[in-house]
């Protein structure tokens, strides 16, 4: 005999039929699995019902502040990381910096003016600057662009 489809039935005891409680005594009847007495037993209460004690929700701290949605979070450079990348000097840009490793991709770019340039004329392009970055590259004869 082939084995077909239709043949296919459950292994034995692997279907139970569902247990219908409160209907009648004979099948789980009388108290159909609430136990005796008490609210729980003649009533749906919720499950954040702490009988009377103050609930969770209310025990613990609201939350303080909120977020700005408009922030902007700028990647920082500093202007002795710029003059150790580019010894050379030359124009700067994000994808530049980028590729260095300076940065990550597709986020605005801020430099600041922590060290210095050591004299390497630098065009650099980015988002902002600080005054003490325009202050020093101005000054080392490079040019600052912002985006």
């Amino acid at each position: 005999m082939t084995l077909k489809v239709h043949h296919l039935r459950p292994a034995p005891g692997a279907h139970t039929k569902k247990t219908r409680v409160g209907r009648g005594e004979g099948s789980k009847g009388k108290t159909a699995g609430r136990g005796t007495k008490g609210s729980g037993a003649r009533v749906q209460v919720s499950a954040r019902f702490e009988g009377g004690q103050t609930p969770l929700f209310m025990r613990l701290p609201k939350l303080s502040g909120f977020k700005n949605n408009n922030k902007v979070v700028f990647q920082v450079v500093n202007l002795d990381r710029i003059a150790s990348l580019f010894p050379q000097g030359g124009t700067i840009d994000p994808d530049t910096l980028a590729d260095a490793g300076a940065i990550r991709r597709g986020q605005p770019v801020k430099v600041l003016g922590t060290g210095e340039l050591g004299g390497v004329k630098v065009d650099v392009q980015a988002h902002a600057f600080s005054k003490s970055a325009l202050e020093k590259i101005g000054a080392a004869g490079g040019s600052t662009t912002q985006i």
